[in-house]
């Protein structure tokens, strides 16, 4: 490897452009399943700590819903209190110890899947708290039993106007697999700890590896905000996201 910062650096991307393609692919490929597995696991969660309750409901009505709803809360309590990479070396080693083998790539997506649904509950069900109340009316007016109120009227605009923080969930989620790195998954930060151990040149690597990073989230950034002036989204609701400090919930 030629002497120099400059040298340094078009050796590495001639010689190992595979090892950061590669690393590159596999990042995207765990944050962009992991921010799905995320979305489809959060609509459950919200909806079970959003159930309607009346004095008419049955005994058992009440206790399900107690239930349900206190395991939402629980969930999504630990997963936002609780960093990242703890959850990953928990997760992944935690299923190891009880059923023997695990491929870290899928422990990877499991885990940001599991993280990402947590915050996307709370994001959704802001949404859904800001939508008039009105909607609702409109749609018990109709005939509408309760799921199909939500799935017809309410998610269909409590998601749409939730994109932007949705949006950022998935960037922030690209930036994050670098931690997966603890349990072995060849994201590009782990990759690229192989030419830091051939070459001892630490710098040059991990400064390829930051502008890599910074290219992935401000091509989504942009994609995203496309996304959202074609959808007519307007930023006029404050959601909570990965960036925001948890509270503290009632269990």
């Amino acid at each position: 490897m030629p002497q120099g910062f400059l040298p340094g650096i078009w050796f590495l991307i001639t010689r190992h452009w595979r090892v950061f393609l590669s690393g590159v692919t596999t990042t995207l490929i765990i944050a962009l399943l992991g921010t799905l597995i995320g979305f489809f696991l959060a609509l459950p969660l919200v909806a079970f700590r959003i159930l309607p309750s009346s004095p008419n409901d049955s005994t058992i009505y009440r206790i399900v819903r107690g239930v349900v709803g206190s395991l939402s809360k629980a969930y999504i309590q630990i997963f936002r209190g609780t960093p990242m990479i703890v959850q990953a070396t928990v997760i992944y080693y935690g299923v190891i110890y009880l059923a023997g083998y695990w491929p870290a790539f899928i422990a990877g997506i499991t885990v940001v899947g599991l993280n990402t649904a947590a915050y996307m509950a709370e994001i959704l069900r802001g949404s859904v708290n800001a939508i008039d109340k009105g909607q609702y009316e409109a749609g018990t007016s109709l005939g509408m039993s309760y799921t199909m109120l939500m799935i017809k009227i309410i998610f269909p605009q409590a998601i749409k106007h939730a994109l932007p923080a949705f949006g950022n969930e998935i960037i922030v989620n690209i930036k994050d697999t670098s931690v997966l790195s603890v349990i072995a998954v060849s994201d590009l930060f782990y990759s690229s700890r192989f030419l830091t151990t051939t070459y001892y040149r630490q710098f040059e690597v991990y400064f390829i590896v930051s502008v890599l990073y910074l290219i992935m989230t401000l091509s989504f950034s942009a994609l995203l905000k496309g996304i959202e002036k074609k959808l007519h989204v307007r930023h006029h609701v404050e959601l909570p996201t990965s960036q925001t400090t948890p509270e503290v919930m009632d269990l």
